[in-house]
């Protein structure tokens, strides 16, 4: 933003991106079997015996987000696009099966500031105007996301989890005083299951909410 032709053009402009990783081992063990003076030899199924035995080993990947841009106009219009991917493994050695779950999110947003936007008001009796900034604001989001379980020792894998969400989410904020802010909320929530035996589900959630700041 300190380039001219950035503030002849934005109020704000942000680019993102996030990257977040965990491996984890919940259990391990010593290897009674295993020989240091041998260390090749192999059990009665043609494996090498380990020095050490895990149970289970998890790891999780987060892009979040793998890229974002938030921008502010000088008109006051506001955008915003996303994008975030994640995944999830989970290897349990004790049968040999590997869960895997994956997901993407995408969302697009719009926003628009009304400065100074009069309200005229007859709260206690008398009739007063205010003005204040009128913030709206809506959100298209995307998920994706699947859950699969493989085995490693025969080619058999089986979608267990999943779904394919769509959500709308519109707001609209307005300061009636310094201390007192309204506003409205509209949330439209789809998914589809990605097994059989999970029907669609349809959410909607939408009112008024009246804010009041004690503090200064």
């Amino acid at each position: 933003m300190n380039m001219k032709s950035m503030k002849k053009l934005f109020n704000r402009f942000s680019l993102t991106h996030g990257y977040r990783a965990s491996y984890t081992i919940n259990q391990f063990q010593t290897n009674l079997d295993f020989d240091p003076s041998s260390p090749n030899l192999k059990d009665s199924g043609g494996n090498f015996v380990p020095e050490k035995l895990y149970g289970n080993i998890n790891l999780v990947e987060q892009f979040n987000p793998l890229i974002r841009v938030d921008m502010e106009l000088k008109n006051s219009f506001k955008f915003l696009a996303e994008l975030k991917t994640d995944r999830a493994l989970s290897l349990s050695l004790d049968n040999s099966l590997l869960t895997e779950s994956s997901g993407e999110e995408y969302i697009l947003g719009m926003g628009y500031r009304v400065k100074d936007l009069p309200f005229t008001t007859r709260i206690g009796g008398r009739r007063r105007t205010l003005k204040g900034d009128l913030n709206i604001k809506a959100d298209l989001a995307y998920r994706n996301n699947i859950t699969v379980l493989r085995n490693l020792e025969i080619d058999n894998n089986q979608v267990t989890a999943g779904q394919t969400l769509w959500s709308i989410k519109v707001t609209a904020d307005y300061a009636l005083t310094q201390n007192l802010q309204a506003l409205f909320f509209y949330d439209h929530n789809f998914s589809k299951f990605a097994i059989s035996t999970a029907f669609p589900q349809t959410s909607i959630r939408s009112g008024f909410t009246i804010r009041y700041n004690f503090g200064n």
